[in-house]
């Protein structure tokens, strides 16, 4: 059975992501040295990232559920039914799984993750996060039917 999305849990969500961004955008992605130069940087760069990847995909999951009936166990799961949807482009859903990759990392290997490794997918993929969370706000938009204004 399908439900209305959200839009209270969808731009809620896409709020926290904006915010999490903004808070990565004062760090000094663009140099580095300053950027390795106070460890707060990364500690930081580390939250703020995950936290937003797993705002991005609650929001597929969220539109998922309600609107397709569709319950997904894993994150990368969250991309590929969402390019079946036809929501996500082939090029989108290869972008949605590899950022669902990197969640899961942060979150099981972290260990795993060395801090340069997180400087560089901070520095080559913050603008894939922001193209995500553009298409699925669009997405819901061009919907008006299919979500409720419970905020």
């Amino acid at each position: 059975m399908t439900r209305q999305i959200s839009r209270r849990v969808v731009y809620g969500r896409l709020r926290s992501v904006e915010q999490m961004l903004s808070t990565i955008a004062t760090l000094p992605l663009e140099d580095r040295e300053a950027f390795f130069a106070d460890e707060r940087n990364v500690w930081t760069l580390e939250s703020c990232l995950r936290r937003a990847l797993e705002a991005v995909l609650d929001v597929g999951r969220h539109i998922l559920a309600r609107r397709f009936a569709i319950g997904v166990s894993e994150y990368k799961q969250i991309a590929d039914e969402l390019g079946r949807a036809g929501i996500l482009n082939p090029a989108e859903r290869s972008m949605l799984r590899t950022l669902a990759g990197y969640r899961n990392r942060m979150v099981h290997f972290y260990d795993e993750i060395s801090q340069d490794e997180l400087y560089e997918i901070a520095r080559a993929n913050l603008g894939d996060i922001r193209k995500i969370i553009s298409v699925l706000a669009d997405w819901v938009e061009s919907h008006p039917d299919w979500a409720q204004d419970d905020l």
